[in-house]
């Protein structure tokens, strides 16, 4: 069973910075993209970056020049750096990695963080 845990979220005033960790642990012999995605109340959920396992990254343009999306293949780890955060950062955060296995490529989410901007 592979589980995705985050961590990190938080309170922060505008122009603070917050550090998201996220996790993979279980039966993982690799993991291709990972990436970190966000949901504020009544919207959809957003892409807002992703990197390769060679660590590639690719920004949404909301969060590109302020965000920066790592990851460490050994921990089986990826990171987002948030810098100048805005109010309308303001939203719950999600982790996401594809994981292998014998047959077939599946998608894995972690359970959110909650991340607020605001002074």
């Amino acid at each position: 069973q592979v589980q995705l845990v985050e961590s990190g979220g938080g309170l922060v005033q505008p122009g603070g910075s917050l550090r998201l960790s996220c996790a993979a642990s279980g039966s993982i012999f690799s993991i291709y993209d990972m990436g970190w995605y966000r949901q504020a109340p009544g919207e959809a959920r957003e892409l807002i970056a992703t990197i390769t396992n060679g660590g590639s990254p690719n920004y949404a343009d909301s969060v590109k020049g302020r965000f920066t999306i790592s990851r460490d293949n050994a921990k089986n780890t990826v990171y987002l750096q948030m810098n100048s955060l805005k109010p309308e950062d303001t939203a719950v955060y999600y982790c996401h990695a594809e994981i292998p296995n014998s047959d077939y490529v599946l998608d894995y989410w972690g359970q959110g963080t909650q991340v607020t901007v605001s002074s």
